[in-house]
């Protein structure tokens, strides 16, 4: 019998790329190996299959935390996943998204410095790309990762969106050539590549500026989400 009482349910939005399905499973995988005995399942929203309904209506009822797999605290997480747990009838508690997190952060400089640059580079400019949201304060919070991920470095950084609310790539690209900066990366704030990473790595291509990878199924990636089941489960015993 599994030591842990709930289920974690670590929900994508869904992609028609199956890159970030395979993502999400992997990460998945992870939090296996860090936490045995812990039934930790991966389920979607739309176009990947299971299905959060589907996947909640085969849990014991009120023993599931589902965790969103994202960044942003925008739509999805407002929206679409409280609906789908209302939906499946599951009494189901729903989890934070990850967020800003510090570990995430963290990750994000490794993936830099994987692209081959140096933490004590002054001439580096980075441009942190993430999905743009209707949700004004989403956007905000975003933006403070690029703030963030240069801590302890001697890199200058600035944020930019793929869709939605400007500045848009090339007009981070362009602000960071004003101010100076001689060395470009991009900096994807992303779980998974996609179709919207793949157009954005097009672009890079094209102007010759180096792109890292997203986060992936990194450790402190299933750190965190397991710090959110944790968090979400310790608010339901106090309730």
């Amino acid at each position: 019998m599994s030591p842990f009482a709930d289920s974690l349910v670590l929900t994508a939005h869904g992609s028609a790329d199956p890159r970030s399905a395979a993502t999400a499973r992997a990460i998945v995988d992870c939090i296996g190996r860090r936490r045995p005995g812990l039934d930790a399942r991966v389920a979607f929203c739309e176009q990947n299959a299971p299905n959060l309904v589907d996947v909640l209506t085969s849990v014991p009822r009120g023993r599931a935390v589902v965790v969103p797999l994202l960044l942003a605290d925008a739509y999805h997480a407002r929206v679409d996943i409280p609906a789908m747990i209302e939906e499946s009838g599951s009494h189901a508690r729903q989890a934070e998204v990850l967020g800003e997190d510090e570990r995430l952060i963290s990750v994000l400089r490794q993936r830099l410095e994987h692209a081959g640059v140096s933490r004590l580079d002054p001439d580096v400019g980075v441009i942190v790309t993430a999905v743009g949201s209707s949700h004004t304060q989403a956007n905000v919070r975003t933006g403070a990762v690029a703030r963030d991920v240069v801590l302890t470095t001697g890199w200058m950084a600035t944020t930019a969106f793929a869709t939605g609310p400007s500045p848009s790539v090339a007009e981070a690209v362009a602000d960071l050539r004003e101010r100076g900066v001689s060395r470009l990366v991009i900096a994807p704030w992303f779980l998974a590549p996609g179709r919207i990473t793949d157009r954005v790595a097009a672009y890079a291509r094209q102007e010759g500026i180096p792109m890292a990878a997203p986060l992936g199924a990194h450790r402190q990636v299933a750190e965190t989400v397991l710090d959110r089941f944790d968090a979400a489960r310790s608010a339901r015993a106090a309730a």
